[in-house]
């Protein structure tokens, strides 16, 4: 009788654990879709999507976060965060470009003056996030590219 309860509660242990995994992957592969989109989209953010998903997928499957470690753009970009060290300064001169360029058209295509000006909150927000975090240099870039490989 107590062995099978004992068996009971681990098999219940077991389903929980696995429900939750999954809701850690699901969690995460929506999290990286809105990454990406965050690459072409100047108002939706790369980093914080990017950084959740490595959360979920730490919790949810250690093989997919090794994949997103090991992805070759991704992966360097990913541990330069995380590690403190920083991103690479072709990512932000390219960011930048990207952001402003296509709230520049934005900003064209809108007739109304103060949504124009209110397409200056977020680009001066990422500009000035981005100017403030670390830059990687190329040779830090290159060792955390093969730390991805590594792992």
């Amino acid at each position: 009788m107590l062995l099978c309860r004992a068996e009971a509660a681990q098999e219940s242990y077991f389903k929980t654990t696995h429900v939750i995994k999954t809701l850690f992957n699901i969690a995460g592969t929506l999290a990286l879709v809105l990454a990406v989109m965050g690459l072409f989209l100047p108002l939706l953010p790369t980093t914080p999507f990017l950084l959740l998903a490595s959360a979920c997928y730490v919790r949810g499957s250690e093989r997919m976060h090794r994949w997103l470690l090991g992805h070759r753009i991704l992966g360097p970009y990913l541990i330069g965060i995380q590690t403190g060290r920083g991103i690479p300064l072709r990512a932000k001169i390219i960011t930048l470009i990207f952001l402003w360029a296509t709230l520049a058209v934005s900003a064209w295509h809108v007739p109304l003056p103060w949504v124009r000006l209110l397409l200056l909150l977020p680009g001066m927000g990422v500009t000035i996030y981005l100017l403030r975090m670390k830059t990687l240099t190329a040779a830090q870039s290159h060792a955390a590219a093969n730390d991805s490989r590594l792992k």
